[in-house]
């Protein structure tokens, strides 16, 4: 299989220039599915502090590169919405949040607000023993006891060591919430009504902003904190405003192995 992807064609979300070079590093199996970058794009196209995927092994061969309290030494492995991502030898933290078009851009958080990370419940069921299961954006499962005061498209705060739910905001109207898809992603507002629709079709939000409101289907919202709308512009954002760190790419784009 190969361990490339074309630009054109690489998710909407990816912090990537498209006409740079022809093919970007393939995201290899893991949370976030499809939408998740893989983490040697951000090291190297976003945040700059390497110049190829050679560089980017040897980096997190030194255990010191966390996503979401973990180290991780897959090139590959895929980040996405609401990660956090820590350099405990640069005492560095960002949190990955959707900006405007979709993209995924970098906040830079302080390190308290890096031990735990924010979580949409996409799923409910109920499992063997009586426990109550729930499945977050990302595909990580939280194994309750007992049955759960928390329904689907409410958003938890899960802490990274523990794996204990630390926080929990409802879905609900007069939530705050952030647009992560569609084309208000990034406005961030409070709901002023959920608009249910009858049969297949999808229920609405429409979302107070300081600029005005706007309405999208439920699915691209997400409840968020308020420290979110605290955090200051992304020290690290789009790579259409990141013309460095190409020289790798021009050798992928002659079909080599961005090495």
């Amino acid at each position: 299989m190969t361990r490339h992807q074309k630009r054109l064609s690489a998710p909407n979300a990816w912090p990537v220039e498209r006409k740079t070079a022809t093919f970007t590093v393939k995201a290899g199996a893991g949370p976030h599915g499809e939408a998740g970058v893989p983490l040697v794009v951000l090291l190297r196209d976003v945040l700059g502090y390497v110049d190829s995927t050679k560089e980017a092994r040897y980096a997190l061969n030194e255990g010191s590169v966390l996503v979401n309290g973990d180290a991780v030494s897959d090139e590959q492995r895929p980040v996405g919405m609401f990660d956090i991502l820590a350099f405990t030898e640069r005492e560095e933290y960002y949190r990955v949040f959707p900006q405007t078009g979709g993209r995924l851009a970098l906040t830079e958080i302080d390190a308290d607000a890096a031990g735990s990370r924010l979580g949409k419940i996409v799923g409910k069921q109920y499992v063997t023993g009586g426990a109550t299961q729930l499945t977050l954006h990302d595909g990580e499962n939280v194994r309750l006891e007992g049955d759960a005061e928390y329904d689907t498209k409410d958003s938890l705060v899960v802490d990274n060591d523990t794996g204990e739910i630390v926080a929990h905001f409802p879905y609900e109207e007069g939530a705050l919430v952030t647009a992560v898809d569609g084309s208000h992603s990034g406005d961030i507002g409070r709901i002023d009504e959920i608009t249910v629709t009858a049969g297949s079709g999808d229920n609405t939000v429409t979302v107070t902003t300081d600029d005005g409101a706007f309405e999208t289907i439920e699915e691209y919202v997400v409840v968020i904190d308020d420290q979110f709308v605290d955090s200051e512009a992304p020290s690290a954002s789009d790579a259409d405003d990141d013309s460095a760190h190409t020289d790798a790419d021009d050798e992928s784009a002659e079909g080599g192995d961005d090495e």
